[in-house]
């Protein structure tokens, strides 16, 4: 999920190193669409949340879920870049910017479509709005409000290990070295242990994409080494094997799943278009419309799948279910924008300021109570 959160991918690091890179944006638009069309074309009618089923589609649709795999390549690349030239404090603060505002007009928007209309599909109440409201609603005992909103929960904990790093000054000095020891975690646990509570805590399942993302970018900043490209080539083997766990459950659930082949060939093509998105990163514009197509990318992610049900079960009838599925896609790029242009800018904006302004508050009270606190020489 995404990165599936990273819209408009405008680097904030030191002053001479800042840069936008078109091409991610576009490429997060391909992912987001590619989960758009597993859901609306394959999961919608195989989960029986779709009255229609799409058999022509079907097939190829059943390869859109790779797009949550391709946004957490593309987010590792991306915090790590954020996180350069940054303390703590100013990533925790520019994630919680980038990511909420977003999140709280979907997961609101969601909430009210469900309560007006969505029985009998779906349902919900206002204590499962208040649990999600904290992001982590099964912490809470309630589901979520989309079934999108479980990979934003990984991305949390990446950037809470991430902030973590910065803390302790481990992700300047020793990014190659966390890499590896992620790595060694994620295998053991996906090969040997099994624990579900080390692969959410460690993110061992999806983590060879986020580590893969963050040697891209070290290579990209620092220059090849024999270290970072013997990781880079562990990360994309080990992705080849954690990427075949999803397909076991899809098995489970629908009778149907990629083929392992297949999603080796496709692994090895995200890898590649994640390389080739940062190697061309000057053949693409203009910038301002990019920036529009990645901005939109996040609330079209959390927007699209139950509301999305929702309005293709109710148009199918009334005009055609192809043209209600394309329809819908449709009418959430454009909804998602007017989300983004004039909900989620304005609100991350006064939140930076707020939020800003908050922390240096705090920093200077806590930087004088320890200097109050030292004795006298």
């Amino acid at each position: 999920m995404v990165s599936t959160v990273d819209a408009g991918v405008r680097m904030h690091v030191k002053p001479a190193r800042q840069d936008y890179i078109a091409t991610l944006d576009l490429l997060r638009l391909a992912a987001a669409l590619a989960v758009v069309i597993f859901h609306y074309f394959f999961r919608g009618a195989a989960s029986g949340a779709l009255a229609e089923a799409y058999p022509l589609a079907a097939p190829f649709a059943l390869y859109g879920y790779l797009g949550v795999n391709l946004f957490f390549l593309i987010s590792g690349f991306v915090i790590a870049w954020s996180a350069e030239g940054r303390d703590w404090e100013q990533f925790a603060m520019a994630r919680c910017v980038r990511l909420y505002p977003g999140f709280l007009a979907c997961m609101t928007i969601t909430f009210i479509v469900i309560l007006a209309v969505g029985e009998p599909l779906f349902s919900t109440s206002f204590a499962q709005y208040a649990a999600n409201l904290s992001m982590f609603a099964p912490a809470f005992g309630q589901s979520f409000m989309d079934g999108v909103y479980w990979s934003i929960v990984l991305e949390l904990v990446f950037y809470g290990w991430v902030t973590l790093a910065l803390f302790t000054g481990m992700l300047q000095k020793r990014k190659l070295e966390l890499i590896f020891i992620w790595l060694a975690i994620s295998a053991l646990n996906e090969f040997f242990v099994g624990s579900r509570a080390i692969r959410l805590l460690f993110i061992t399942e999806f983590g060879p994409f986020f580590a893969a993302g963050v040697v891209v970018h070290h290579i990209h900043a620092h220059g090849r080494s024999l270290s970072a490209l013997l990781l880079l080539a562990a990360s994309f083997l080990l992705s080849c094997s954690t990427i075949s766990v999803t397909r076991d459950w899809m098995l489970n659930e629908y009778g149907i799943a990629v083929s392992q082949p297949h999603l080796v060939i496709a692994n090895f093509a995200m890898h590649a278009m994640l390389i080739g998105g940062v190697l061309l990163r000057s053949r693409i514009g203009p910038p301002g419309l990019t920036l529009a197509l990645g901005g939109l990318t996040y609330p079209l992610y959390l927007l699209h799948q139950n509301i999305g049900y929702l309005a293709i079960n109710a148009a199918a009838p009334l005009v055609g279910k192809w043209t209600a599925a394309l329809g819908c896609v449709a009418l959430m790029l454009f909804a998602s924008w007017v989300i983004w242009r004039h909900f989620e800018r304005p609100v991350q904006r006064a939140l930076k300021t707020w939020l800003g302004r908050a922390v240096e508050v705090t920093l200077a009270r806590f930087r004088r109570a320890s200097t109050d606190a030292q004795p006298a020489e």
